[in-house]
């Protein structure tokens, strides 16, 4: 670890300072943030974190090299609306019902959201892409979509938002820009699916209603743009004022759906030329930062919200392993499920090409930007969140403590649900089988035999060994940990 720059001790006292006393930085001081969230990419797709991926991301591999990557960071559910939430609430997931997102809002109205937090330090907020959280949906009525929709982004926090409600496979699919619909899902389109894949892979996507004119391959691009123009209005027309803009692309989830540029560019078949679609997407937002003269006050966020849908036998037919060396997929208790690229680019701050393991979940993100803008947290907002500054800062390891024990509800956050648990280098799992979509999803533990799993996370992360049994006391002291949490 590299020694700290004086001016940045020196900054550290100001701010614990200025914290101690309540007040809250200057904007003009403040660095723009850019949180992009992209959906169902893989630990191992990125060449940065696995160097026999199949797949070029060259603009998210030199983001790596210009920033700090996190080997241990961890969504806040193995699906996208639960992972969401805890990205957005700094709550685990299963501290609410993410079930009603199809037409209640998932976050409650009073809950203190990234967006509406730096709305306290005058930032101006801004969300393109998909949001999953759910509207105020009027299910009585047939023409419901003409109607406003509240509940969602610009009721939660931020300024503009322009999206779409949930993924690209699930209908009725329409864009929506503030609270309102640009324009109804009034035509109808039938189901889709791709020969020589699963059923949930390929261009797979739901019958259903759609906006008259909406082409399902056009809405990745369409939301790249929305970010540049987002980008570049702010630069042009609010001056000092701070930007915080979260991108959440709606990719490579399915369907994948590569336009003709990128088709055959990957050795991962369709889906690894949708994901070399997506690098370049980012590509195209980080260049906006540039052109604006933004990119040395820009702190980056790049993660994705779940792992991949990535079977044993698409790692064997293209030789690609999605998950990186980890175990299971999209919705697994194991750590594939939940292991997270992840990545921050500071100019300034943060050390170029550093690596941290440090412990880090999704729900960590509000203490930590709560810390870089100086504003005082309420003690409803957040419960389950954690700084990580001093990591970012590249403080000694003596302030860089553990992070307290982390809890991810596997597949839904139901009481069905397996619960994960990790406390330093130990996890359990309170249940046998993934919990998820990889298969055994749940095994009947058979007379003396283990009832959950126990694995050594610094030598065995790809879960090869369950010590439930060897370590008893451990176990019920993990138990008793992720009752106290929940419970708490």
């Amino acid at each position: 670890m590299t020694r700290v720059p004086i001016w940045l001790v020196l900054a550290g006292i100001l701010l614990f300072i200025n914290g101690c006393s309540g007040e809250v930085q200057k904007s003009e001081s403040l660095p723009h943030i850019l949180l992009i969230l992209v959906d169902d990419m893989g630990y191992g797709d990125l060449r940065s974190y696995n160097a026999n991926a199949k797949i070029p991301t060259p603009n998210l591999d030199q983001l790596a090299s210009e920033g700090m990557r996190f080997t241990d960071a961890h969504s806040a559910g193995a699906l996208c609306h639960p992972s969401r939430y805890g990205l957005l609430t700094g709550r685990y997931p299963f501290r609410t019902d993410v079930s009603v997102w199809p037409h209640q809002p998932v976050i409650d109205e009073d809950r203190m959201t990234i967006a509406s937090l730096l709305k306290k330090a005058d930032y101006r907020t801004a969300m393109v892409g998909k949001w999953h959280l759910g509207f105020e949906e009027d299910t009585t009525s047939s023409d419901r979509y003409r109607q406003p929709l509240p509940g969602g982004p610009v009721d939660r926090g931020f300024d503009s938002f322009f999206g779409i409600r949930a993924s690209t496979d699930i209908p009725p699919y329409f864009y929506i820009r503030g609270r309102k619909a640009v324009e109804p899902p009034t035509d109808a389109i039938e189901a889709n699916r791709s020969p020589g894949w699963s059923t949930i892979q390929g261009a797979f996507w739901r019958a259903g209603g759609i906006a008259p004119g909406l082409e399902l391959s056009e809405v990745l691009p369409r939301f790249t743009d929305e970010a540049v123009q987002v980008i570049g209005d702010h630069a042009a027309e609010n001056g000092s004022m701070p930007l915080m803009l979260y991108l959440a692309l709606p990719a490579p989830h399915t369907p994948w759906l590569p336009s003709d540029q990128f088709k055959g560019t990957s050795g991962a078949g369709m889906y690894g030329d949708f994901t070399a679609m997506v690098d370049a997407m980012v590509g195209r937002v980080l260049d906006a930062l540039e052109q604006n003269v933004m990119r040395e006050n820009t702190l980056v966020i790049f993660t994705s919200d779940n792992g991949p849908v990535w079977y044993d036998e698409d790692v064997a037919r293209f030789g690609h392993d999605s998950a990186g060396g980890l175990r299971g997929m999209k919705g697994d208790a194991w750590e594939a499920g939940h292991r997270m690229p992840f990545i921050v680019r500071w100019p300034g701050v943060v050390e170029p090409g550093s690596v941290t393991d440090h412990l880090v979940n999704f729900t960590d993100l509000m203490a930590t930007i709560a810390d870089v803008v100086n504003v005082q947290r309420p003690q409803t907002a957040g419960e389950d969140s954690y700084s990580f500054l001093p990591v970012l800062q590249g403080a000694p390891s003596p302030v860089q403590q553990a992070r307290p024990p982390m809890v991810i509800p596997a597949l839904a956050a139901g009481n069905e649900s397996p619960m994960m648990i990790r406390s330093g280098k130990w996890k359990l799992i309170t249940g046998l089988g993934s919990g998820g979509f990889s298969e055994p999803r749940t095994v009947t533990p058979e007379p003396g035999g283990p009832s959950g799993q126990l694995y050594d996370m610094e030598t065995d992360p790809g879960e090869t060994e369950n010590r439930y049994l060897q370590h008893p006391e451990l176990v019920d002291s993990l138990l008793n940990k992720l009752d106290n949490i929940v419970e708490r």
